[in-house]
């Protein structure tokens, strides 16, 4: 029975791992059933889940407005060429 509890429970650092795992992709069965026992003990992690996905949305609906205005994300040229010289320095 303790190797059972063991095999469930999962500490916080780990659940929010496997909370933005999930934002990407599909969680397998052990790692959606350890984080929904997780959750329904933990309203610190059900919060960071809340929260996770508020902030994805946002920055989904700022990525997805900036490509329709075709400003970009880098707005300013000057700092693209920057980057991208720095970026072949290395």
């Amino acid at each position: 029975m303790k190797k059972l509890f063991h095999w469930l429970l999962l500490s916080c650092k780990k659940a929010t791992g496997l909370i933005e795992k999930k934002a990407v992709t599909k969680l397998t069965f052990k790692e959606g059933l350890q984080l929904r026992l997780h959750k329904s003990m933990c309203d610190a992690c059900t919060a960071y889940e809340k929260q996770s996905k508020k902030i994805d949305g946002l920055l989904r609906k700022h990525l997805a407005d900036d490509t329709a205005s075709g400003t970009g994300v880098l707005k300013n040229e000057a700092l693209k060429e920057k980057i991208l010289n720095r970026l072949s320095d290395l």
